[in-house]
């Protein structure tokens, strides 16, 4: 017996309302409290794009984005700051030593979470996060953090060749977006995202 076509949109509502399971077996937070959200998927995702002003001659001051490993604390210890293990061999790291301003993307496209729940990762549903800021070497008061941060979810990383004067940094958040529903992107202040519990 099939429904009443009537019936379809308040329903399909409904089922897109209810909080889906996380990769984690964690449940997304309510897509209405939005800073909690950008917190959870700062913490679910392990990688990002990190978009720099190029100093590379070719595309010179045009938007350069690459893939970085990333961590804001081990798995269950969420900080909320992005920390990154740079070398200064990389090219953005170089578009970095010019200008450190940038802005990273994560998205739960990155877990199996969209997928699992048939989210294309364009879609509204699909939460994302863009985070702007400043990069910005890591001091002595937090490289223990950032080193645990790091390491515990990309352990491969203590193998990596150390003539690459491999370094710990963070994106010292300025500004945040969020995209998890329909309706555009919300704006989040850093204040909001940093008491927000993911």
């Amino acid at each position: 017996m099939g429904l009443p076509t009537a019936a379809l949109p308040p329903l399909l509502l409904v089922l897109l309302l209810l909080p889906p399971a996380t990769p984690e077996g964690l449940e997304l937070p309510p897509r209405e409290d939005v800073a909690r959200v950008a917190r959870f998927v700062a913490h679910a995702c392990n990688w990002g794009a990190l978009a720099t002003l190029s100093t590379v001659p070719a595309v010179h001051g045009r938007p350069f984005a690459n893939i970085f490993s990333v961590s804001d604390g081990p798995v269950g210890q969420s900080s909320g700051v992005p920390y990154f293990y740079l070398s200064p061999l990389q090219m953005s790291v170089g578009d970095l030593q010019v200008n450190p301003n940038a802005s990273l993307t994560m998205s739960l496209a990155q877990t199996d979470f969209c997928k699992k729940h048939g989210f294309d990762p364009q879609s509204p549903l699909c939460a994302h996060i863009m985070l702007s800021g400043t990069i910005t070497k890591v001091n002595d008061t937090e490289m223990a953090f950032a080193k645990k941060s790091l390491f515990s979810r990309h352990p491969e990383m203590e193998s990596w060749p150390s003539d690459h004067n491999w370094f710990f940094a963070k994106l010292v958040i300025t500004n945040i977006w969020a995209i998890d529903y329909f309706g555009g992107a919300k704006t989040v202040t850093p204040e909001e995202y940093y008491k927000a519990n993911p």
